[in-house]
């Protein structure tokens, strides 16, 4: 998100140094509104109180009051509750939920395996969910989700914060009008995730949830670096960089091709396998896809910057992470606090009164709660976050057989492939099931 300063002019120096062109800058001032006066705020519950549910929640603060926060760590959940002025503590969202009946909006910042269950519980209570991404962990939860805002009529707001970057929307833009010429070719470049191990059980902590931790998973021992920031790179929980970091990049990738629905082939390598009794997630991949309007699409993992965030300088002759296009014309590069074109004009020249816009977005805590109040859809809502993250699973499963598969978006399936549809769903524990919620 850009931050402009109180000073238009300073704003649009600003602008113009963060590489976006002048005209663009111009525009984004123009649309931007004098700060709203506080109304009544609606009453907040975080579940998930890791770095990122807190950081989302304070993020949140300036739209709501946090009244209620939940883990299944006790440390953690003390950190939340004094953190936010002495809110409530549980560590059983469904208690929350049942209890807290005055909350509006759940802040949904569990591991990616928990995604679905809370949101679909918070969804069900009548509650409206900003829900960190990858909104889920396979594609059978993603079209749960999307079945259930329809049926409570509810707000959900995934939390791929690019769609409401100015630089990746006027990318998108900029290839959607055919700058670049007839689009042939998309780059997703992710950051390579880690491979490590092997890893020893260790003792529960004390203040851990353990058996709750895994929720729906298969059960295991307890092992350190499968818990808080590093369960992103076992498979049990997430999908590593390729759903981590895949559900920004291909996100913009799909917004930019103007395919939301999804591709309809897919094949997958994987380039670096697991260490025996470590994290299985895929760290090194690639995976392309075909879209029915011909464009390739390319996600690859690269050791530029790896795992860490923000924009990147690689090695000599590997690109940093984030979204390349290619058409006939030229070239366009954009990632977080960059964007670089092969020709200038496809930047500079202002858009005409024809030419396709795409929804604005410039904060996106602040388009969640206008949708709240609104009730209109947010810039990244539940099919566009199941959308996103679905590429990335397709992806992961066509890694993991290691071949070509052919994918019906409109069905969701793969055609006539019984592995790879056996790979759609995943099994869970009774304890922690649909039913539980």
């Amino acid at each position: 998100m850009l931050d402009l300063p109180l000073n238009r002019r300073d704003a649009l120096k600003s602008v113009v140094a963060a590489g976006l062109p002048a005209w663009f800058g111009a525009e984004l001032l123009a649309a931007e509104e004098p700060p709203k006066k506080a109304e009544d705020k609606p009453k907040i519950a975080l579940i998930g109180c890791g770095g990122m549910g807190r950081g989302d929640a304070n993020n949140a603060k300036r739209f709501g009051t946090i009244v209620a926060v939940c883990d299944v760590d006790s440390s953690r959940v003390a950190q939340a509750s004094k953190q936010f002025d002495g809110a409530k503590t549980y560590s059983d969202f469904r208690k929350l939920l049942d209890a807290e009946k005055d909350v509006a909006v759940v802040i949904n910042g569990t591991p990616d395996h928990w995604h679905t269950l809370v949101n679909l519980a918070a969804l069900k209570a009548g509650k409206d969910v900003y829900s960190e991404k990858p909104l889920t962990l396979t594609i059978d939860e993603g079209k749960r989700v999307v079945a259930a805002v329809k049926q409570h009529k509810r707000v959900l707001q995934t939390g791929s914060q690019q769609r409401s970057d100015a630089r990746f929307r006027l990318a998108c833009e900029i290839v959607r009008n055919g700058r670049l010429g007839k689009l042939a070719t998309v780059t997703t470049v992710l950051p390579q995730g880690l491979n490590a191990g092997p890893f020893k059980p260790a003792p529960v902590p004390k203040e851990l949830d353990w058996d709750t931790w895994q929720g729906p998973t298969v059960e295991t021992e307890y092992v350190p670096e499968r818990c808080h920031f590093s369960f992103r790179y076992w498979s049990e929980y997430s999908g590593g960089t390729l759903t981590d970091w895949g559900a920004h990049h291909n996100d913009i990738a799909l917004w930019g091709i103007g395919s939301e629905s999804g591709p309809e082939s897919v094949e997958g390598k994987l380039l670096l396998k697991p260490v025996a009794g470590g994290y299985t997630a895929p760290a090194a991949y690639e995976a392309t896809f075909t879209y029915a309007n011909g464009v390739v699409h390319k996600c690859i993992s690269t050791t530029a910057n790896t795992v860490t965030g923000g924009a990147a300088k690689g090695k000599p002759g590997e690109m940093p992470h984030g979204v390349k296009f290619e058409g006939a014309d030229g070239w366009l590069f954009v990632t977080r606090g960059k964007i670089e074109a092969s020709k200038p004009e496809i930047l500079n020249d202002k858009f005409g009164e024809k030419d396709v816009r795409l929804p604005v977005s410039n904060d996106h805590m602040g388009n969640f709660f206008d949708s709240v109040k609104s009730r209109k859809a947010p810039i990244c809502n539940a099919e566009v976050g199941h959308r996103s993250a679905s590429v990335c699973h397709l992806a992961g499963i066509a890694v993991q057989l290691g071949r070509k598969l052919k994918w019906d978006p409109a069905k969701e399936e793969f055609v006539g492939d019984k592995e790879a549809n056996a790979l759609v769903a995943r099994e869970q524990r009774k304890k922690w099931s649909y039913e539980t919620i």
